[in-house]
């Protein structure tokens, strides 16, 4: 049997106010004069002189804010990338990711497409990139998506939902600093830790498990309900710990898979647009059939904090755009595989399905 050799961040910083730290950790990196560093930055931060104010720039460096408001998309990665191309003298000493999953895997997929030709929709699926990408580091701003340690980017492309799923993908260096995620709003809080939440549900309760997976799912499983049901951590203890139950997130599906909420949160993210957290917990809500204990759970947080979820958002779909939905969930078969095993397509079909999708 071969087993998959898969890549890992080789370098993280753990610690809050280890942000300081990122000027010292590129100066070695930096090729020469004419080639900069691009901080790809959530438009949140701008005016914010808390985050750019740490960032000494030199040279041609260069800063872009983006709205992390809707989710990336590969026609936006073609324009960054054009944009860098444009406006350097050389190719780049590096990208810098600094936001939530959005930035970071706009980050990931920028320095991907710095070194490959094409478009970036022609990468989207497994093991698509031939040439290895630019130096990237990946700072998260919030906690859960595992954005920071996966090798994936999850991006919306013409035709499909579907991340660089590459042996490059993966962060060089990672800064994990909790401080950065001190003034995130309750709501954006709690969808982006439930998507960890949901990592560790599907990855444990998965075909796919091994012992592997199944060690950091339970440790982020465990730091997942300590964050959002123990009433007596420290603000700063909680922070830290969703942070390491994200990298924990991430790492229990390298060598396993997500599951039934992804799948079918990709449709609804293609369609109606709707972020990768909120669409999962949306779904989530739903699948008492497939996960009991982890949606029972699941239902017990977002009681305690208050979350309203929103409702009917399909009941005005017409027939051929829940087809679109149903493709788009169907086409991830390995997510399927691992939710339900060889034989899913028996249980999952195009009916299954819609109805599914009509209580959402």
């Amino acid at each position: 049997m071969s087993y998959k050799n898969f890549p890992m961040v080789p370098r993280v910083i753990f610690g809050r106010g280890s942000f300081n730290q990122i000027n010292d950790v590129l100066a070695p990196k930096r090729l020469n004069a004419k080639a900069p560093f691009v901080f790809l930055i959530d438009d949140v931060f701008k005016g914010n002189s808390w985050i750019t104010s740490r960032i000494e720039l030199a040279y041609d460096d260069n800063i872009i804010f983006i709205s992390s408001k809707e989710e990336p998309k590969t026609e936006q990665v073609d324009k960054l990338v054009e944009h860098i191309i444009l406006t350097s003298k050389e190719r780049p000493s590096g990208i810098i990711g600094i936001g939530g999953g959005t930035l970071l895997d706009l980050a990931k997929a920028v320095s991907i497409m710095l070194t490959n030709e094409g478009e970036t929709k022609n990468y989207q699926g497994w093991d698509l990139v031939k040439n290895p990408a630019v130096y990237h580091v990946g700072i998260p701003t919030i906690s859960g998506t595992g954005a920071e340690v996966s090798r994936t980017t999850v991006l919306t492309g013409p035709d499909k939902k579907l991340g660089i799923n590459s042996d490059y993908t993966p962060f060089d260096q990672v800064i994990l600093d909790s401080e950065l995620t001190k003034d995130v709003p309750t709501n954006q809080w709690f969808y982006t830790g439930m998507d960890c939440f949901i990592h560790c549900v599907e990855s444990l309760k998965g075909t796919y498990i091994n012992t592997f997976s199944e060690t950091y799912g339970n440790m982020a499983f465990e730091l997942c309900k300590q964050v959002f049901l123990d009433g007596n951590l420290a603000k700063v203890e909680a922070q830290e710990k969703l942070m390491m139950a994200s990298w924990h997130g991430g790492m229990s599906i390298v060598y396993s898979q997500v599951g039934v909420a992804h799948a079918m949160s990709y449709g609804l993210s293609y369609l109606l647009g709707i972020k990768h957290g909120i669409g999962n917990c949306i779904v989530f809500y739903h699948l008492e059939e497939f996960y009991p204990e982890g949606v029972a759970l699941f239902k017990q947080m977002k009681d305690k904090y208050n979350i309203t979820l929103p409702q009917n958002i399909c009941e005005n779909l017409t027939d051929n755009e829940l087809d679109i939905m149903i493709k788009i969930a169907l086409s991830l078969e390995p997510l399927w595989e691992n939710a339900l095993g060889k034989n899913w397509k028996k249980t999952i079909t195009p009916d299954k399905l819609k109805e599914l999708y009509l209580k959402m």
